[in-house]
């Protein structure tokens, strides 16, 4: 189904409503292999526990952050996954020491009675040896942080329409090598579309922004690149680990690079008469993160072909396109681009190395090897990216299928397309990682827990309707392990999925944002802890706007800086800054930095893609959790 801009809001959804018995009946199912079977899925033998594999991750410095509140400053830091196990902190208010005996416990250290503009570093201590300082704090005085941004020029369609730019989602990666993470911006003009919406739209516009506002670059995608939640989903990751980010994203005719290059013929308009892009080449670009040049571009796999063989002749289908990034071989980071999900599904995986592409494997479910399996179809609206049978290679999760590390069809469950999906170690008592998704069909299951190792469903609740949204986290003290609800389900759900307890009031984005290791509840514009009688409001962001329409999804989530709580970013209501922020409790829990999980960190990779959705890290983190793993990474 497709929708004007996004769908209608969670709460509007709630509030019309019907349910009946049967909507909420829950299908409990034991799955066997007989049934695994009769049911169309494809069964996996056990793999055994494999060695771990060191992956490439950043080079990051200590992300020491300076938040203010009126009793004085919460002061955190990274962590990071190539520090020792047994490593302390000292902290040092300009030059001197503030604390008295080491940081053991923690990454944070409240300086109580400072002033907000206390200026702050951070010295490891190993083996008993204190070590040298690290960057300054980045200082929150105001409970946020602003960088600011400029938005590009408007300009008018050729119907005679005027637009303008809003500043949309933004990903994050160390772009110019020196361990701090910039900003990659995607900025959307008022015009953009739903792939469903006939109408020009002004171009899609990419910025790079260092933290002080500094802009590295400005990419103009041009007019043959339709704006919208589906058309350009950017990546932002070091792919050949030189220890500088780079950007991908599908080009076209008249693409601008960062350095004012043409990709293609600068004159050529390939739109029709009702604003689609329906000929003309297509490109797979990859950018130099420092300075937003072009590399190389190369075909965009897969072509489109005939249009009308994806789904539609208008347009629609045809240009859904979703991306992410995932360690395939275990160790480094590859490229994933797709295109379709209602039909037919192509998924392409590059290797960028030495300057160039080189394409690993693609994934079609045209293909002889795939067609008549249930394959077709089964997209989303976003993707996941986890290690999901346990050999130390990340698979795509791509809706109600998934694709093996080496390209080839994992596991289908045949219930179709869905809006939203969560894969993750939901369940702690239970080794590995489990996957929740809802259905957009209404002869569909509503909700899905399914063994994301095998395609097994592990429970699902009775086809109702078309559900948006979903979400599943571990939001409740009350409860082991992760809760589960939709906008289609009045209760919260465990892993076996039992009810336990009321549904909370928004159906979004999450976030570890106060110091215990329960998630909280992010949506719109506020943060919000879950209470088994109503919310308590931890949040709300001062003159800001989420993005999306109804998706009402902030810019980014997730650890971008300081301790391993997430930070939340929000473009300001009139477009002239990103505002970052970030959490002033303090936390007795010591994490490794999430962005040294590659899953998380990939999660943070592909959030942007199409309809967003907050990343999930490759072990539990939640209410009695065990003491976390610590990765086996290594940098460049």
């Amino acid at each position: 189904m497709q929708h004007p801009q996004r769908r209608r809001s969670s709460r509007t959804r709630t509030s019309s409503r019907t349910r009946t018995s049967s909507r909420t009946r829950l299908l409990l199912t034991t799955v066997v292999a007989g049934a695994l079977a009769a049911a169309g899925l494809t069964s996996l033998t056990a793999t055994p526990a494999h060695a771990a594999t060191a992956r490439q991750v950043e080079k990051l410095d200590r992300g020491v952050v300076s938040v203010h509140t009126d009793a004085g400053n919460l002061v955190s830091w990274r962590w990071l996954g190539t520090d020792p196990n047994d490593v302390a902190f000292n902290v040092y208010r300009a030059g001197t020491k503030v604390n008295s005996t080491p940081v053991t416990g923690s990454t944070n250290y409240f300086h109580s009675g400072a002033p907000s503009q206390a200026d702050y570093t951070v010295r490891a201590v190993v083996g008993g040896v204190e070590q040298g300082d690290s960057v300054h704090a980045i200082q929150f005085r105001t409970g946020y942080k602003d960088v600011p941004i400029t938005p590009p020029a408007g300009g008018t369609t050729p119907d005679g329409v005027a637009y303008t730019y809003e500043a949309n989602d933004a990903s994050v990666g160390d772009l110019d090598g020196d361990g701090a993470l910039d900003f990659v911006l995607k900025w959307q003009p008022t015009n953009a579309k739903d792939n469903s919406q006939s109408g020009y739209t002004g171009n899609t516009i990419i910025d790079g922004v260092k933290l002080d506002g500094t802009r590295l670059w400005r990419i103009d995608l041009g007019r043959n690149i339709r704006s919208g939640a589906h058309y350009t989903q950017f990546q932002v990751y070091d792919y050949d680990g030189d220890g500088k980010a780079e950007v991908a994203a599908k080009t076209a005719d008249a693409t601008v690079d960062g350095t004012g290059a043409v990709i293609g013929s600068s004159s050529a308009d390939h739109r029709n008469s009702s604003g689609y892009v329906l000929a003309g080449p297509e490109y797979l670009t990859m950018f130099n993160g420092q300075t937003g040049r072009a590399m190389q571009s190369v075909d965009y796999v897969p072509a489109r072909g005939t249009v009308s063989s994806w789904g539609d002749s208008y347009g629609n289908r045809v240009d859904r396109f979703l991306a992410g990034t995932a360690y395939l071989d275990g160790a480094r980071p590859s490229l994933v681009m797709a295109r379709g999900y209602y039909t037919r599904s192509v998924i392409a995986a590059w290797d960028w190395r030495n300057g160039a592409f080189t394409r690993r494997w693609t994934f079609d479910t045209n293909s002889s090897t795939n067609t008549g399996k249930g394959f077709d179809g089964q997209g989303s609206h976003s993707l996941s990216v986890g290690d999901v049978d346990n050999d130390g290679k990340d698979e795509i999760v791509y809706g109600a299928m998934a694709v093996d590390d080496n390209g080839n069809g994992l596991w289908t469950t045949k219930t179709g397309h869905g809006d939203a999906q969560h894969l993750g170690d939901l369940d702690p008592g239970t080794s590995g990682l489990e996957y929740f998704k809802v259905s957009e069909s209404t002869s569909q299951p509503a909700e899905l827990y399914i063994n994301p190792a095998n395609g097994a469903i592990r429970w699902q609740l009775a086809a109702c309707c078309d559900n948006g949204r979903g979400v599943a986290g571990d939001i409740h003290a009350g409860n082991d392990g992760a809760e589960m609800w939709s906008a289609s389900d009045t209760n919260i759900r465990d892993e076996s999925g039992a009810t336990k307890g009321r549904e909370p009031s928004s159906v979004n984005f999450l976030s570890w944002w106060d110091g215990d290791t329960t998630r909280e509840l992010l949506d719109g514009t506020r943060i919000d802890k879950y209470g088994t009688s109503g919310e308590t409001r931890l949040l709300t962001g001062s003159s800001v706007h989420s993005n999306n329409g109804t998706k009402a999804t902030p810019a980014l989530s997730g650890d971008l800086f300081g301790d391993w709580r997430e930070e939340v970013v929000w473009a300001t209501s009139d477009n002239t800054a990103l505002r970052i922020y970030s959490t002033p409790n303090e936390t007795t829990t010591k994490i490794t930095s999430l962005l040294h999980d590659t899953m998380y960190r990939t999660g943070i990779a592909w959030q942007n893609t199409a309809y967003n959705q907050p990343p999930h890290p490759s072990f539990f983190i939640g209410n009695g959790m065990p003491t976390a793993p610590r990765p086996t990474v290594y940098t460049p």
